[in-house]
């Protein structure tokens, strides 16, 4: 009898890759990754593995490769990771169709994945979203920021993890980022097409979603302004039960106008004057630390949970218990060599301290960029009591240090440049 398969198409180098794996394995399924390039995810390697190298930006690529593959392997699901190009997943949902598996509707992905016929479609059913304007070039991004007024949020219709996301407030920092965004310096998975929205000001909560059910509503954290670089998620936020209806409705209305429902969705809100408005509809499952803190927090494995759906098995989503859980990022204020950093073993002694994780290594180069690669790691913690989750978590925080040297700027600071080494409470320079 031929072993029974899940194919991961690409990876998750910063945590969900390998919880999917262990996902798979606990479910007595041997996982196995098609990548373009394996060597992005080191953990494939530490754990030995099996990868294949694939243009998975082919779809006749994928399909000559998973049939194959099931010469050997009874493939029983496929899924994978958006990374910075979401339109991977509904090349996911395209392969699970010729195969007969189950899986998210690729056309409905496609949608969603484009932010500017997300927009259209959530406006046309009534779902509350920020003013917006679509624009493919600088003369275009200035009117419509003036069409809207400042200060607004400037990005590409494509992509994720906050990549090429700012808010702008003023004139000088419009044409910096339009610069930025047309120049060459981004990177773009299409043709160069901007968004510029109204900045939807108030807190930020995300409703974590499976199939047509809420699971859970996290509150979190940017770090200062203009970028949208997370420093804290909390689950549960803390809400009234009415604004917690209201924002499950409006996740709702917006999976029925997007043609969604099927596997995980995340949808981030601002909650403003007017009560909660859409930020973004994401058509797949949170990176890390979300789908742990809705575990730590509920006791429901998201990951796990969505591996039964990608095979045909029943889920369960029923929660098991009520507890705080929040993460903490891990995000230098400069750039430079990493050349340290410690304290984990003592963080995660900390009594409920649930993970610490590392993202870079040491003596790596390290360039902030505004968006998910600005952070270094996290923390997460989590007990029955927001207070007693909060300082446990700080109190692991503190334990964690790393020393950064600034890049010289000429040979004569080369000589002279200090280290910068990092305490959660302050910069020494050595």
């Amino acid at each position: 009898m031929a072993r029974r398969a899940l194919i991961l198409v690409e990876g998750h180098a910063r945590g969900n890759g390998l919880l999917y794996v262990q996902a798979a394995q606990r479910l007595g399924l041997h996982p196995i990754t098609l990548a373009a390039d394996p060597a992005c995810y080191d953990y494939l390697a530490e754990e030995q593995l099996e990868a294949i190298r694939v243009d998975t930006d082919n779809l006749d690529a994928l399909i000559r490769e998973c049939s194959r593959l099931r010469a050997t392997y009874d493939i029983v699901g496929v899924t994978g990771f958006a990374g910075l190009d979401e339109s991977i997943y509904a090349r996911i949902g395209k392969l699970c169709s010729h195969f007969h598996l189950p899986g998210p509707n690729s056309a409905s992905i496609e949608r969603c994945c484009d932010k500017f016929v997300q927009r259209q479609l959530l406006a046309e059913a009534g779902v509350p979203i920020p003013a917006y304007r679509l624009a493919a070039n600088a003369s275009e991004v200035e009117s419509s920021a003036a069409e809207i007024g400042l200060p607004v949020v400037v990005k590409p219709v494509a992509g994720s993890g906050s990549s090429g996301v700012r808010l702008c407030r003023n004139a000088d920092e419009l044409v910096e980022h339009t610069n930025y965004l047309l120049g060459g310096e981004h990177i773009w998975q299409s043709s160069p097409r901007i968004m510029v929205e109204e900045f939807a000001q108030g807190p930020y909560y995300s409703a974590g979603i499976m199939g047509n059910e809420v699971i859970g509503i996290s509150a979190a954290e940017f770090t200062p302004p203009p970028h949208f670089v997370f420093r804290e998620a909390t689950c549960p936020a803390v809400l009234t039960d009415a604004e917690y209806k209201l924002i499950a409705e409006v996740s709702l209305r917006c999976l029925r106008a997007l043609g969604l429902g099927w596997g995980p969705t995340d949808i981030e809100f601002r909650w403003t004057n007017l009560g909660p408005v859409v930020i973004e509809v994401n058509p797949r499952l949170s990176g890390p630390p979300d789908p742990q803190l809705v575990q730590l927090a509920y006791g429901v494995d998201l990951i796990t949970e969505h591996v039964k759906l990608v095979i045909g098995e029943e889920w369960d989503l029923r929660r098991r218990h009520s507890h705080v859980a929040t993460a903490r990022k891990l995000t230098p204020d400069r750039d430079g060599i990493l050349d340290w950093i410690e304290g984990d073993d003592r963080a995660a002694a900390v009594s409920g301290v649930a993970e610490v994780k590392f993202y870079v290594r040491p003596k790596t180069p390290f360039i902030r960029k505004g968006d998910y690669r600005d952070c270094i790691g996290h923390v997460i913690a989590a007990s029955p009591s927001r207070a007693r989750t909060e300082a446990m978590l700080q109190r692991a925080v503190d334990l964690i240090e790393w020393s950064i040297t600034p890049f010289p700027t000429t040979s004569d600071e080369q000589s002279s440049a200090p280290n910068v080494s990092h305490s959660p409470n302050t910069i020494a320079y050595d």
